[in-house]
């Protein structure tokens, strides 16, 4: 049937199935008939674990949470891209309108050294965590709130700073990289304090630890392909990975 919205279409689902992080996976077939086009992707798996259940055979382990695109959780990749084919939105804001009738879709979790897989879709992003302790903080006393204008922030830096923090760390950015690099998630965080005077202090500090925690963790080079800023459901700029590489510099010169 047409993929109009309020219709409904038939799907041939490929997806990885692996059990645990040390078996080895494989690609395992499906198919789902009259789901409706209103569906959101993550609905659709939900059907199809319905299904799975109702036959005593293993559901599909996959992330999600808020499923409103502000978290970051829900993750792998469709047909070869992150999130999917839509730009500037996460899986969770994924409709099945987007598809054909009859069409079939590659499911499979994000590739990465750095992000092994815990099972079927499911990858372990810890390490983002990892990259946040190393000096992705300000560590100061604040006490009571101080007030909003005591501190002036230029325009322009203020906006800059929202932008890079604008990042929810899903890893689409380690996912679309050829050589799995966190580059963009980096220097995000990285650049989201730099550009406000809270974070001047501790600045040199901060990006050496992070930059250097990152290579510690496996994560790739950035050769500057900006398919991280391409696949980025929030559509962080790749100007933020040069400000990450002139913050270093000037670091390490110090």
């Amino acid at each position: 049937m047409s993929s109009t919205n309020g219709k409904t279409i038939n799907l041939k689902l490929r997806i990885w199935r692996q059990p645990n992080s040390k078996a080895e996976g494989k690609f395992v077939d499906y198919e789902l008939k009259n789901i409706s086009t209103d569906a959101s992707f993550l609905e659709m798996l939900d059907i199809l674990n319905e299904q799975l259940q109702k036959r005593n055979e293993e559901p599909i382990a996959f992330d999600h949470d808020c499923r409103e695109g502000i978290c970051g959780t829900c993750g792998f990749v469709i047909n070869g891209r992150p999130h999917g084919h839509l730009r500037g939105i996460t899986v969770c804001q994924l409709h099945m309108r987007h598809f054909k009738d009859g069409e079939t879709i590659v499911i499979e979790p994000f590739r990465a050294k750095a992000f092994p897989i815990i099972k079927d879709l499911i990858v372990d992003r810890s390490a983002f965590d990892k990259i946040i302790q190393a000096g992705g903080y300000i560590s100061v006393n604040t006490g009571a709130a101080p007030e909003a204008n005591s501190i002036l922030v230029p325009k322009d830096d203020a906006n800059l700073a929202m932008d890079a923090a604008a990042c929810i760390g899903c890893g689409a950015c380690v996912a679309a990289c050829k050589n799995a690099s966190a580059a963009l998630f980096t220097s995000a965080k990285i650049s989201h304090l730099a550009y406000l005077p809270q974070g001047h202090p501790e600045r040199a500090k901060r990006v050496v630890a992070m930059v250097e925690k990152m290579d510690e963790l496996g994560f790739g080079a950035c050769s500057n392909t900006y398919a991280c800023e391409a696949e980025c459901p929030k559509m962080i700029s790749v100007s933020f990975i040069a400000k990450m590489n002139r913050e270093y510099i000037a670091a390490k010169l110090k």
